[in-house]
């Protein structure tokens, strides 16, 4: 999946105006659909999805829809069908030029395969908790930022200055790595001097704070209903409102 969200974010690259910030690259995430979805590509509504409910590539436009399973086809087949479908709809060529680094070499042979249903359910819904939880801490805090995956580190997350404090708060879901070998919630605070140290603070109801390497809180993500979650982003956002 990770790869395959790589496809959406070159479209980004290739069909949208470059931001400072490399916000055109970000992703958003549709609740409903079971989708990861790229911003709106042309004045027709263009855009690609990459869909968890049946493992397939969607080009929504006013139009139509097109869509390309991704069970058994090959990476390349996948830029392919892109191109296609980019050159008909938008008259634009699409080109896979990613200008930051990725954990493996894209342009090897890869063949896509579902070998496990269940656990790619399983990454909706944890999607689907993050997108969730995030909504009601934007509402109950006021933050006027949007919810957005970012598709080199494929994290769910939130940037923003905290109301009624100097400080701000980063927040999300994170994938697997040297932080957490399971899928997590994490929480940042910053503030005028960079990353707030951790050391001191008061402890959560769940999760734990660390202080090397990592600063900030995480909690593993798998099992957690979303009330657990928003409890999990309130508590740190309290936390680092008053540092």
């Amino acid at each position: 999946m990770h790869l395959a969200a790589q496809s959406l974010a070159a479209a980004g690259i290739s069909f949208l105006d470059a931001k400072a910030d490399d916000s055109h690259t970000n992703l958003g995430f549709n609740t409903e659909s079971g989708c990861l979805e790229t911003h709106i590509l042309s004045e027709n509504n263009d855009q690609l999805l990459l869909c968890y409910q049946d493992f397939s590539l969607l080009w929504k436009s006013k139009s139509g829809t097109k869509s390309f399973p991704l069970d058994g086809a090959s990476h390349q087949g996948v830029l392919r069908w892109i191109t296609e479908t980019s050159k008909t709809s938008l008259n634009k060529e699409y080109s896979y030029d990613l200008h930051y680094e990725l954990p493996y070499n894209s342009d090897d042979p890869f063949t896509y395969k579902l070998n496990d249903a269940a656990a790619l359910k399983e990454l909706m819904h944890l999607r689907i908790l993050a997108q969730s939880s995030l909504e009601k801490i934007n509402q109950k805090y006021g933050f006027d930022t949007s919810i957005r995956i970012w598709p080199h580190h494929f994290d769910t997350g939130i940037y923003t200055e905290i109301t009624g404090s100097e400080n701000s708060v980063g927040a999300g879901l994170a994938i697997p790595d040297s932080v957490c070998d399971a899928h997590y919630l994490y929480a940042s605070g910053y503030d005028s001097n960079g990353r707030i140290a951790t050391s001191g603070l008061k402890g959560l109801t769940k999760g734990k704070w660390g202080n090397e390497g990592f600063k900030g809180a995480l909690l593993p993500a798998n099992g957690l209903s979303e009330s657990e979650a928003v409890q999990f982003f309130s508590e740190t956002i309290e936390r680092f409102k008053i540092m």
